[in-house]
């Protein structure tokens, strides 16, 4: 009688980080850990405690930038190997249908699309700003990028995406999409993406946006990243989206692997704007897609002009902004950052924390709650700089910050600093600056 050897268990190893590679996801390997085997850091990257981690290997697999590895010690490799020997070879490694079906399902898309937002004809600058970073991911894919035009007598915006940038223009023009509509332009968009199949759709992060693009990822179940303020390409053609993650703290990038189209929006005066080209041509494919109207629950029964939008202060389109912060102590100091911006011909903007205690109206407010803004000149006075704050201002020509505390974060991306009372710094720069002008007009 053959004695019967005991069965050699096959050892599962323990995860582990690669140095330089995290990208700060936004903790999928932490949710994924079935024993609580993963912690996070400061910066969003994990720490592996090899003490629980059972091998499972699903944050590895669930890690889209492969900053994970299954761990061996040298015994543990050493009966891998011996367990490899013992392998017949009768059976071969059987091919991942799963995995096969998936790279098939995404060669299948192709190309970068541009939804051009248009109220009544007149577009929404956000679309232009996407056609350039829209370029530099069409560009790395080798892919053509184009533009999605919907509604009632607007090919003229087909010629203008041309100077943008667009090489090629998807329209579908008729009195049904003469308003927005949320069924309408959502039936629409599935239709032009299920017939042509973008890998990436870009929109603006408007009212109009953020509605559209959440319709469309839900219907197309797809995934969508709101928000975002950087977007590149890695080299699985995955759209690297980035965007501000645990409250702000933090700057994760999301990539949606497995799902197509990706899609992102972006908010107003996040990319710059690309050079227009006069008389840039491309190709206008049309579409007659129409959805019945009966079909349609919403109405537009009259369109009403808000007759006070007229008096607003728009700083998105601000070439010089003077935010306060908590540090004015009261509404009444922000008439001393009036005083300032008047002399420089600009606007007067607030942080979150100036707008949530009453100092300052909603549009006023700069950062990630906000609006994004990109003065020639930003003056961030009593303003700590929370990251809320930065990716709401720092892609401002100039930054001048003015702030009692030397170790505030807004001098880590201030062009220049002034640590000092701002009741104090304040006026004397304005005091200066009506002097000069003064000295100017004297000249003359």
């Amino acid at each position: 009688m053959s004695e019967i050897k005991p069965k050699i268990k096959k050892p599962r190893g323990k995860a582990r980080l690669i140095d330089g590679k995290c990208i700060a996801c936004g903790a999928r390997c932490q949710s994924s850990c079935p024993v609580n085997a993963v912690e996070m850091t400061d910066a969003g990257e994990p720490i592996i405690l090899s003490e629980k981690c059972i091998g499972c290997v699903k944050c590895v697999k669930i890690c889209p930038a492969e900053a994970l590895e299954m761990f061996f010690t040298p015994e543990e490799l050493k009966i891998l190997n011996e367990l490899a020997k013992t392998d017949t070879g009768a059976v071969e490694e059987e091919v991942d249908e799963e995995e096969a079906a998936l790279k098939k399902m995404l060669s299948a898309y192709r190309g970068v699309w541009v939804f051009v937002e248009q109220t009544e004809g007149e577009p929404a600058k956000v679309s232009w700003e996407l056609l350039g970073i829209g370029a530099q991911l069409a560009s790395s894919l080798g892919v053509e990028l184009c533009a999605l035009v919907i509604g009632d007598k607007v090919e003229h915006l087909c010629h203008e995406a041309f100077e943008y940038g667009a090489s090629k223009t998807y329209l579908i023009d008729a009195p049904l999409y003469r308003n927005y509509r949320t069924e309408s332009y959502l039936a629409a968009c599935c239709h032009l993406i299920d017939k042509y199949k973008p890998e990436v759709v870009l929109m603006g992060a408007t009212g109009m946006g953020r509605d559209l693009a959440g319709a469309v990822a839900t219907r197309l179940a797809t995934g969508l990243t709101a928000d975002c303020t950087g977007l590149a390409i890695d080299n699985k053609r995955n759209l690297m989206q980035t965007r501000p993650a645990f409250g702000g703290n933090i700057m994760a990038t999301i990539m949606c692997d497995k799902f197509r189209p990706q899609m992102s929006t972006v908010r107003p005066n996040v990319m710059p704007m690309p050079e227009k080209k006069k008389g840039a041509a491309g190709i206008i494919v049309r579409d007659d897609f129409a959805v019945p109207e009966e079909n349609i629950l919403t109405k537009v029964i009259e369109i009403i002009h808000d007759a006070n939008s007229k008096g607003r202060v728009d700083i998105t389109g601000a070439e010089f902004i003077v935010s306060g912060g908590r540090g004015m102590m009261c509404p009444e100091n922000f008439a001393m950052l009036q005083e300032l911006a008047d002399e420089l011909g600009g606007v007067v903007g607030a942080s979150r924390s100036a707008v949530d205690a009453g100092w300052m109206p909603q549009d006023r407010q700069v950062g990630q709650t906000g609006k994004t803004v990109r003065p020639k000149i930003y003056i961030a006075c009593g303003i700590s700089g929370a990251i809320q704050h930065l990716v709401g201002m720092q892609d401002s020509d100039m930054i001048i910050a003015i702030n009692r505390d030397r170790q505030a974060p807004i001098f880590e991306v201030a062009t220049y600093g002034i640590v000092g009372d701002l009741f104090q710094v304040i006026p004397s720069i304005t005091k200066k600056i009506r002097a000069l002008k003064a000295q100017g007009s004297g000249d003359k």
